[in-house]
C-alpha cells in the first residue's frame, strides 16, 4: 500500500446490527442470540480506496453502506470513522461528521415536483446556511456546476426539467450528480448500476472512479454486476448472509461460486420474498444522502 493510501479512512470491528424489533431466539447453548443484519464485522478501509462489495440480495450490503453513512447505529462493536468512534459522540457532533460522507442510494429519494438544478445543487447543503438554501429552492445559485455535474453523466440535458419526469437511469444519475458537488472524503455508493445500458454503465462506474482519485476520497460501491467489479475494482468484498466471506484484490470463479450458491446467479440475484424482508423503519436515524 502506498504511502499516500496509507492513512485510515474508516475501521469496523466486532460490529454487528441487528433488524429492527428483532425478537431472541435460542441458541445451542440454551441462551438468548439476536438476530443480526450484519454480523461480527472487522473491516480497514484506508483514505483513497475503491472497495466493490458484492453478494447475492439479502447479503446486508445496502445496510452495510447505511451503516458506513452513520444511518444505522450498531447493536455491538464499534464503528470509527476520521479517527473517531462515531457512535460515542454527541448527536450535533454526528451530525458534524456527516458531512465529509455521502450516501448516494439505489433509487435517490428525489422530490417529485423539484427541478433537476435544484437536486443537485443539493450536494452542497451541509456548507450553505438555512437562508441560502432557501434562495437556491428560489433561484439555483450555481446553474453552471449544476451543468457540468450532469454532464459527466450525460444528463445535461435534463437541466431544468422536474424531477418526476425522470426515468429511473435518469433519476439515479441526477443522483450521482449531486454526489460530484460534494465536497465528501467518503463517497458511499449502492447499486449505482442497476438501472442502466451498458455503455451508460462503464460511464458511470468511470466517472465515480475518476472523481474520488481526484479527490482522494475513499470509495465503496455495491453492485450485482460482478465482473465489472472484478476488472475495474482493486479490492472486492463477498458479503453473505450478513458475513464476510472474502476481502481480497483477487477473486476467482470459485470464490464467486461460493458466494452465490444456492442464491441465484451473480446477475440475475434471487430476490428475498417480500414477507421475509427486514423492516428497517425502526432505525435511529434516516440515511443520509446529499
Amino acid at each position: 500500500m502506498s504511502a499516500a493510501m496509507s492513512a485510515t479512512a474508516l475501521r469496523l470491528q466486532q460490529l454487528s446490527v441487528a433488524f429492527p424489533g428483532a425478537v431472541h431466539t435460542a441458541s445451542v447453548a440454551g441462551q438468548a442470540q439476536q438476530q443480526y443484519i450484519l454480523e461480527n464485522l472487522d473491516l480497514t478501509v484506508a483514505q483513497g480506496e475503491q472497495i466493490a462489495i458484492i453478494g447475492p440480495s439479502g447479503a446486508g450490503k445496502t445496510t452495510l453502506l447505511h451503516t458506513l453513512a452513520a444511518a444505522h447505529q450498531p447493536a455491538t462493536g464499534q464503528f470509527q470513522f476520521m479517527g473517531k468512534d462515531v457512535w460515542m459522540l454527541s448527536h450535533t457532533a454526528r451530525h458534524a461528521l456527516r458531512r465529509h460522507l455521502f450516501l448516494a442510494p439505489q433509487t435517490p429519494p428525489l422530490p417529485a415536483r423539484q427541478r433537476v438544478i435544484t437536486a443537485v445543487l443539493a450536494g452542497r447543503l451541509p456548507h450553505w446556511t438555512l437562508a441560502r438554501a432557501l434562495r437556491n429552492l428560489i433561484k439555483p445559485t450555481d446553474p453552471l456546476a449544476a451543468w457540468q455535474a450532469l454532464q459527466r453523466f450525460d444528463l445535461q440535458h435534463k437541466l431544468y426539467a422536474r424531477v418526476d419526469k425522470l426515468s429511473g437511469g435518469e433519476r439515479q444519475r441526477c443522483g450521482l450528480a449531486r454526489l460530484l458537488l460534494s465536497d465528501a472524503s467518503l463517497l458511499l455508493v449502492d447499486e449505482p448500476l442497476s438501472a442502466l445500458d451498458p455503455t451508460l454503465a462503464l460511464q458511470t462506474l468511470h466517472t465515480l472512479q475518476q472523481e474520488a482519485k481526484q479527490r482522494h476520497a475513499t470509495l465503496i460501491c455495491s453492485l450485482h454486476q460482478v465482473e465489472l467489479a472484478r476488472r475495474h475494482f482493486p479490492r472486492i468484498i463477498g458479503l453473505r448472509a450478513g458475513k464476510v466471506l472474502f476481502d481480497s484484490d483477487k477473486v476467482d470463479d470459485q470464490m464467486i461460486a461460493d458466494l452465490y450458491r444456492n442464491a441465484g446467479s451473480p446477475q440475475q440475484p434471487v430476490e428475498i420474498p417480500a414477507p421475509n424482508r427486514p423492516d428497517l423503519s425502526g432505525f435511529a436515524d434516516a440515511p443520509r444522502c446529499f
